[in-house]
């Protein structure tokens, strides 16, 4: 005869739902926005009163900070090649698994202050890392080129799901991908030097 599960302590308890809350926040946030998400739908959601929201959150500002916390992606920096295909390798995270928080940033950042300050704050420790890896003059647009086709694939995937991206696996889009961010991570070759023109 085994053992029952020792029930959960009052910590636990708390930490569980403060964690349904916030599941429950991201997934609307994601596909609401912050205008059109309510505390009532979030609670609704995680099968808790709205009240207890309030009690553990404080306020909506509180609840999207905490449910669009995003997560620090370093990149593992060295030639111009190994830069796309950091990139790319992160990319392929985000096509496989729905980045939830990032979403619920990307939709809210339009028309919510907070929202675009957390992309900002975000994206540009990224990009600065990308723009030192790239040796050229012009790899502050290269490295914003690279930025913005990352997160405009995100936004067609699960936000717009238009066309071909939403259901494509991620392998393909990275697949035909790779040569684009290649170019944009590499410094351009220089023109060979002009053949002699054939004898006549």
């Amino acid at each position: 005869m085994t053992n029952p599960s020792p029930r959960p302590t009052r910590a636990q308890q708390r930490h569980q739902t403060e964690a349904r809350i916030l599941t429950a926040a991201r997934q609307m946030f994601a596909e609401l926005g912050y205008d059109r998400t309510t505390i009532r739908a979030v609670a609704s959601a995680a099968g808790v009163d709205a009240g207890l929201v309030m009690h553990y959150f404080g306020s909506k500002d509180q609840l999207f900070s905490r449910a669009a916390e995003l997560p620090a992606d370093q990149l593992h920096m060295g030639t111009p090649e190994q830069v796309a295909e950091a990139l790319l390798t992160s990319l392929a995270n985000r096509l496989d698994s729905e980045p939830v928080a990032s979403l619920a940033v990307l939709r809210s950042m339009l028309t919510n202050t907070d929202a675009a300050e957390r992309y900002r704050a975000a994206a540009e420790p990224q990009l600065s890392q990308i723009t030192a890896a790239i040796p050229t003059a012009d790899a502050e647009i290269r490295a914003s080129l690279l930025s913005a086709i990352v997160h405009g694939v995100i936004i067609e995937r699960y936000l717009l799901r238009l066309g071909g991206l939403a259901n494509a696996a991620p392998e393909q889009i990275i697949d035909l991908l790779r040569p684009c961010f290649q170019t944009l991570a590499t410094p351009p070759q220089p023109p060979s030097a002009s053949r002699p023109a054939a004898d006549a």
